[in-house]
C-alpha cells in the first residue's frame, strides 16, 4: 500500500479552527479548551504569525524517533502512515517527549495515572477507507489527505506555478528522514517554530549510533571506576598501616617483641 499524509497549505489557511475542533470531536476531547499549543486536551494547534495562520500536530515521521526510542512499544508505525499510541502499555516514562524533535508528545499531568497524549491520524476513520477529521472539514481545502507521494506532486506544482507565494520548501519531504504530514508556507519555517536543522536522515538512525556505544561506555566506566575504587582502597590502607609505602602488606604487630 502506497503510505498516507497530509497536505497543509498555511497559504489557504483562514484560521477558522474547524480542525481544531474536528479533532477535539473526533477524539473525545473537551472541547472547550482552545490552546495556543499542543497539550493532552488538543492535538492540533492554529495559530498566527507574520501574517499567516499556521498549524502545528506530529508530523508522523517516516521512521519515528518516538518509536525507537520507547521501550514498552506503545508506539508503532503502521504502513499506511499513522504512528500510533497504545495508552494501555505506556509506562509513563516520558523518553518519546524528550526525543521528538518536533516538540509533540505532551503528558497528562492533572490525571492520577497520566499517559501521553498525540494525533494519531484518525486512524480509525483512515483504516475504514475515510480520512482524517481535519482534511474533511476544512471548508478552504487548507489541509487535505492523500497519498504521500501524489502530495508531493501537488505542493511541488504549487511552488512551480506560484514560485512568489510559497517558500521552495515542502517541509516534511526529507526533514528528519521524512514525514507523513507535509506543509507549504509563504514564511520560512523557521520563522514559525518549526526546526529545520534536523538533516534529511532518519533520527532513529542517529539514536542507534549512540546507543550502539552504550555497551563501550558501561565497559570503559566500569575500568575507570575500578581504578578509582583500587587507589582509593590503598590510600586507606596505608593511612591504616596495613601497607608499606611500597605497597606491600605489612605483617600485623602482635606486640611480642625481644626479651
Amino acid at each position: 500500500m502506497e503510505p498516507l499524509g497530509m497536505l497543509i497549505d498555511f497559504t489557504e489557511c483562514i484560521g477558522c479552527g474547524e480542525c481544531v475542533k474536528a479533532c477535539q470531536k473526533q477524539n473525545n476531547l473537551p472541547g472547550e479548551y482552545l490552546e495556543t499549543d499542543l497539550s493532552f486536551r488538543n492535538y492540533t494547534v492554529v495559530l498566527e504569525k507574520e501574517g499567516i495562520y499556521y498549524r502545528k500536530l506530529c508530523m508522523h515521521c517516516l521512521n519515528p524517533v518516538c518509536v525507537s526510542v520507547c521501550p514498552v512499544g506503545a508506539l508503532t508505525k503502521t504502513e499506511e502512515g499513522p504512528v500510533l499510541y497504545d495508552p494501555d502499555k505506556c509506562m509513563g516514562c516520558r523518553y518519546c517527549m524528550i526525543a521528538c524533535p518536533f516538540g509533540v508528545p505532551r503528558y497528562q499531568w492533572d490525571r492520577a495515572v497520566p499517559v501521553i497524549a498525540k494525533c494519531i491520524f484518525c486512524s480509525e476513520r483512515v483504516a475504514a477507507g475515510g480520512e482524517t477529521a481535519c482534511s474533511w472539514v476544512c471548508p478552504m481545502g487548507a489541509t487535505r489527505m492523500g497519498e504521500r507521494r501524489h502530495l508531493l506532486e501537488i505542493a511541488h506544482a504549487r511552488i512551480r506555478r506560484y514560485p512568489e507565494r510559497y517558500v521552495n520548501h515542502v517541509y516534511g519531504e526529507y526533514d528528519a528522514g521524512g514525514t507523513s504530514v507535509l506543509m507549504l508556507s509563504s514564511v520560512p519555517f523557521e520563522k514559525l517554530g518549526f526546526p529545520t536543522h534536523l538533516g534529511n536522515e532518519p533520527l532513529p538512525n542517529l539514536t542507534w549510533s549512540v546507543l550502539s556505544k552504550i555497551p563501550n561506555i558501561i565497559l570503559t566506566g566500569g575500568i575507570l571506576l575500578g581504578g578509582l575504587s583500587w587507589i582509593i582502597n590503598r590510600r586507606i590502607q596505608l593511612e591504616k598501616g596495613t601497607l608499606d609505602q611500597e605497597g606491600n602488606r605489612q605483617e600485623p604487630n602482635t606486640g611480642g617483641g625481644d626479651d
